[in-house]
This record gives C-alpha cells, structure tokens and sequence, in this order.
C-alpha cells in the first residue's frame, strides 16, 4: 500500500506542513483555542491530584513551574493590552487557553504601506512567541530546567456554540487527564 504524506520542502529538508488556516489574518478580532505542550510532554508543570480516586474533582499539584506560566498568562494583556483572556488551564504537559483578540477598529490612513509578507507583531504567535519566551526567562533565571515543544497548536473559534464547547473542554481538561494517558482522543485533535 503506498501512503502518500503532504509534507513541504524548505532548503531541501521535509518540514511539517503548518496547520495554520490559509489566508486567515490571525491578528484579527476573534477567538482562538491555543495548545501549547512542553518539549517531549515532559511533565514540568507537576502531577495529577485525584481526591478519592474521583476523576471529577482532579487538579494539577502545581510545580513552581507551573505557578511562573500561570502568573505568566495573566500578564498577557499587560504586555498585549489588545488580548482578553478567557478559560485557561495548566497541566502536568501542556496548557490549554483561549484568547480573544479585541483591537479597536482603525480607519486607514492616507498614506499606508501594507507588509506583502504581513505584520508579525500583534498577532497571535507574537502573543505566544512572548508567553513562551517570558516563562521559559523566568524559568532560566530561577534554575529550572524546563524547554517549550517549538510549535503550538491553535483554532479559529468559528461561533458561539463552539466557544462554549471549548470552555467547556477547558475548564474539564483535569478530569479528562487519566484518558488522553491511555491514548483516546482529546476533542479538537
């Protein structure tokens, strides 16, 4: 059987093929589900707590670590002040959050050059490009060993419904911890 794998060349080298919605401006207005894991899903960020063996009531044991990229998040609008966080968790691998991008709207100015290649700041992988390198700043300076995946995985948030769907997913990450380490499938993968 032959598989065929879409993948892309840059310099000659196979790369992964980005996930990123064709044509999409991520520095618009709009919602966006982020995924971002820790380099070989190391667990850094501590261990699952399970009172009573009752799954519902799961939470992280937070290492220092994970208390510096929760601290971390927070301060996303101070340095971004056109992000609103909305639901977010860490886990002992990875973190999910949402982030709502809410730029006032601008009139065009008479004279105005558009970047062919696009603008690479006020979006969102300059937002997260950020977080990552602010947590990964104070996990150095703290002597902590601790090293981010390179890529994060994102959505476009479509509609309400769907927003809802992810907070809801979220905000119920710990308790779905003991399946996604036994291979079933998280919601948006």
């Amino acid at each position: 059987m032959l598989f065929v794998v879409d993948t892309e060349l840059f310099n000659d080298q196979y790369r992964v093929a980005t996930a990123r919605l064709r044509g999409y401006d991520y520095g618009q207005n709009g919602a966006y589900f982020v995924t971002i894991c820790t380099q070989n899903r190391v667990r850094y960020f501590g261990e699952m707590e399970v009172p009573a063996q009752d799954w519902n009531r799961a939470c992280l044991r937070p290492t220092p670590l994970a208390n510096m990229a929760a601290a971390c998040w927070q301060q996303i609008p101070v340095r971004f002040p056109f992000v609103v966080l909305d639901a977010f968790v860490v886990m002992p691998d990875h973190l999910h959050g949402l982030l709502l991008i809410d730029k006032p709207t601008e009139t065009t100015p008479s004279l105005y050059y558009e970047n062919r290649f696009a603008p690479q700041h006020d979006n969102l992988a300059a937002v997260l490009r950020g977080y990552k390198a602010g947590v990964t700043s104070q996990a150095r300076q703290a002597g902590l060993a601790f090293q981010w995946q390179a890529r994060f995985h994102d959505r476009v948030v479509r509609n309400d419904q769907e927003l809802e769907k992810i907070r809801h997913y979220i905000l119920n990450n710990p308790s779905r911890w003991q399946h996604e380490q036994f291979g079933e499938e998280g919601l948006f993968r």
